[in-house]
């Protein structure tokens, strides 16, 4: 289960970075802003001030944020354990919103996310909303490699078929 959730907080982590860093741009001018202030978490408040990219503040701000990521993919994937058949996105959005509620809702302010410092509540719905769309494409994903295709079987038997025709 680990694996998977690392392939889906993955996904998860670089969808909802991609919007973070779009919205962060459109508000600072700075794709790095709204990522470095993730790494409030370990230099304080001048890390929501600094908009350049750099390895302390927007890889720290990432690692922070993949991590969390990993965490709540856990859950996710935990859910869908249990019920391998069932639809990915319900669980997906159920634990996306969980993230949000404990984010802003039960965590001590230090430990925001710090997105919303620089982003807005649409900004802010479209990152939990890529967070949830990055889940569910990861199961998707995952899905479609497990699946056979129409053609693979057949491709298959034939190559065998062939094989065993030339042996002696």
């Amino acid at each position: 289960m680990a694996l998977r959730a690392l392939a889906s907080a993955t996904c998860a982590s670089v969808l909802s970075t991609w919007v973070v860093s779009l919205a962060g741009r459109k508000a600072t001018g700075s794709a790095a802003s709204a990522t470095n202030a993730t790494s409030h978490w370990l230099w304080g408040e001048r890390a929501r001030r600094v908009h350049r990219v750099d390895v302390r503040h927007t890889v720290a701000g990432y690692a922070i944020h993949h991590a969390s990521s990993f965490f709540w993919a856990l859950f996710y994937e935990a859910w869908r354990e249990r019920r391998p058949r069932s639809r990915a996105w319900p669980p997906a959005l159920a634990v996306s919103a969980a993230a949000y509620l404990v984010d802003y809702h039960v965590v001590p302010r230090r430990l925001t996310p710090g997105f919303e410092r620089h982003l807005g509540g649409p900004a802010m719905a479209a990152t939990y909303a890529a967070f949830a769309l990055g889940l569910t494409l990861a199961a998707a994903l995952r899905s479609r490699v497990r699946a056979p295709g129409p053609h693979r079987p057949a491709a298959a038997s034939n190559a065998g078929a062939r094989r065993q025709a030339r042996a002696p």
